[in-house]
């Protein structure tokens, strides 16, 4: 498979036991198109084994490389991001018969952009991602920021499933920064009913 192909090519090749001889992308991607022809594919309830590695890397920027270059189609990008998984620290593709492991820099998503309905306590903030999930941030999918401990710079995340997190992009945090409000110590972000804490207005108020 080629990084702009439109569509997976052929599946995986099994050997003379029917087993899987090797991590295939074409392979995944085509389980991944019969099983999401459905709806989203419940990964949650697959457990296959682990077939091994794949050389497969998203980028912190929400890039998706395979074989070191960038996979240049979006459909095919939300076709495999449908299948991700997160388990024990480690990101997988997984099928119903299969589980390889790929490379993620940072958060496996990336929430691009976001709209602000409400005010306040009732405020709630709408995100969606570069593989156009759609999530809203509450007690169920909290935000959070964790700050570098050399530079203090925040990388802000949103839970999309699964313990699957999305990094907000640098344009929509300097918005969301102009809708924070002081709460119990903190400047933060009121969205579902929770305040999701950003700094300590201490931090922000000291000259």
């Amino acid at each position: 498979m080629t990084p702009d192909s439109d569509e997976p090519q052929t599946p995986a090749v099994n050997g003379a036991n029917g087993a899987s001889q090797q991590p295939s992308a074409e392979g995944l991607a085509a389980a991944a198109k019969v099983a999401s022809k459905s709806g989203k594919p419940p990964v949650h309830l697959w457990n296959p084994p682990f077939c091994g590695d794949l050389d497969m890397r998203i980028a912190r920027d929400g890039t998706w490389f395979y074989l070191g270059t960038p996979i240049g189609r979006f459909e095919l990008v939300k076709l495999f991001s449908s299948i991700l998984k997160l388990e024990d620290g480690k990101y997988f593709l997984v099928t119903p018969v299969e589980k390889v492991g790929i490379t993620v820099d940072d958060a496996p998503f990336v929430a691009v952009d976001f709209d602000a309905v409400g005010e306040g306590q009732g405020q709630d903030l709408a995100f969606v991602t570069h593989v156009g999930d759609e999530i809203t941030a509450s007690a169920s999918h909290p935000i959070r920021v964790v700050r570098d401990e050399t530079t203090g710079e925040p990388s802000p995340y949103i839970l999309v499933r699964d313990g699957l997190e999305a990094l907000i992009d640098r344009k929509s945090f300097y918005r969301l920064i102009d809708l924070g409000t002081h709460h119990d110590g903190w400047f933060g972000l009121w969205s579902g009913g929770v305040f999701f804490q950003v700094i300590p207005s201490e931090e922000l108020l000291d000259p």
